[in-house]
């Protein structure tokens, strides 16, 4: 997959920044928590792929993937989780949730680009 509107989903600053670092190219958008990427969602259609972190405020990444599960946006729309929450219990909570991958911090950017690149393309099967 090649997205071209991905938004990132961290309450970290500088998880914005590496983002912006390895995606060079493509559109970034930024929430700071699941009620912002909710709404973000909500208003760009165009969104082709979430990068999303588990421990958030407001809502955690749980939370919201469970959200997008029952407005019916997984797993039409691929979400990456990239978290410090490493353990099996986890990771397979994620992907039972909707999750098309699942990262652990620390990571390096090419696994985030290989993630992405593994995605089928949208429309696929």
């Amino acid at each position: 997959m090649k997205p071209t509107k991905v938004l990132a989903v961290d309450d970290s600053d500088l998880m914005h920044r590496m983002y912006g670092v390895m995606l060079r190219g493509v559109e970034l958008l930024h929430a700071r928590d699941g009620v912002q990427a909710l709404d973000l969602i909500a208003a760009n259609a165009d969104i082709d792929l979430v990068l999303l972190d588990i421990n958030m405020p407001n809502m955690n990444g749980f939370e919201l993937l469970a959200e997008l599960g029952l407005r019916g946006r997984v797993p039409g729309l691929p979400v990456i989780v990239v978290t410090t929450e490493g353990h099996e219990q986890e990771a397979a909570r994620g992907l039972a949730a909707g999750a098309a991958a699942y990262l652990t911090k620390p990571f390096r950017g090419d696994q985030v680009r290989a993630a992405i690149a593994a995605l089928p393309a949208p429309g696929a099967p």
